[in-house]
């Protein structure tokens, strides 16, 4: 069986150093000027419920990514402990 995807020399996954991580800034998303996703929706709206916040509800992927860490840190959701 072959694959037609094909490693690149020093291409890993499971990288150990953040450096090394495909990890983008949600601003920087090629998708993230679409609507938010559903999951996004009702996760915000659960977070902003527990931190007495009110949100837009036309918000895009990359904002409500970027909501949803601000409220986790308010909330204290979503951290490992």
């Amino acid at each position: 069986m072959t694959d037609d995807q094909t490693m690149q020399p020093g291409e890993t996954l499971g990288a150990a150093d953040p450096q090394d991580a495909a990890v983008k800034d949600p601003s920087e998303w090629t998708t993230g000027d679409e609507p938010m996703t559903a999951a996004q929706r009702s996760y915000l709206d659960t977070l902003a419920r527990e931190a007495g916040e009110e949100l837009p509800a036309d918000l895009t992927k990359a904002e409500a990514s970027e909501h949803i860490e601000r409220l986790q840190a308010a909330t204290g959701r979503g951290q490992d402990g």
